[in-house]
């Protein structure tokens, strides 16, 4: 059985990438990680990488602060491309991508998003949903395009806000959901 080949890009914690490489190590997701680049040297998610063995690197962002420069990401697709990259999934990756990436993975580019788009996109989703009054938030799967959280929805997963919740309290069980969703919905690409 042929492995769907991916690469994750993350910032931060990697919470998300280890339940990703923990559905690979059992073989409940037929799928290899080739690669983990971060765009913060000491994340988390590049220690993760490195206790699965998988090949990792810290790929400096240049200038932006909320996006790479194009030639850095010019080599991030070579990067990813000479690993043998199939499918490109974020994983609390913090920079908007741009042409380079998009052109080079169309289609093939996935994110995670802790509400249901198209409703708080951007940051700190589950307090906007808080301050909102909603009784329901969760999580979205969408392809990556040029805007904020503005992608093609592949999947959602809902999520109850309850009376006494805190941002914390909502957000952790909001993680719990995308720790389930997002490994299965890299496995509906792994068959294509």
């Amino acid at each position: 059985m042929s492995r769907l080949a991916i690469g994750i890009l993350g910032s931060g914690k990697g919470s998300n990438c280890r339940a990703i490489l923990e559905q690979i190590r059992t073989q409940k997701l037929a799928a290899e990680a080739r690669l983990i680049i971060s765009d913060v040297f000491d994340a988390p998610i590049l220690d993760i990488a490195r206790e699965f063995d998988v090949l990792n690197a810290y790929h400096p962002p240049g200038q932006f602060r909320t996006r790479l420069e194009p030639a850095v990401e010019l080599e991030l697709v070579k990067m990813l491309k000479a690993a043998g990259v199939e499918l490109v999934v974020l994983a609390g990756f913090m920079r908007v991508l741009k042409e380079p990436m998009l052109n080079a993975f169309p289609r093939r580019i996935i994110n995670l998003h802790p509400s249901l788009l198209p409703k708080f996109p951007g940051l700190e989703a589950w307090s906007q949903a808080l301050e909102a009054g909603e009784k329901l938030t969760g999580c979205t799967v969408h392809y990556v395009d040029a805007g904020i959280d503005r992608g093609e929805i592949i999947a959602q997963r809902k999520v109850p806000i309850l009376p006494n919740d805190t941002p914390d309290s909502l957000h952790n069980r909001i993680q719990i959901a995308e720790r389930a969703l997002y490994p299965e919905v890299i496995g509906r690409f792994c068959g294509q």
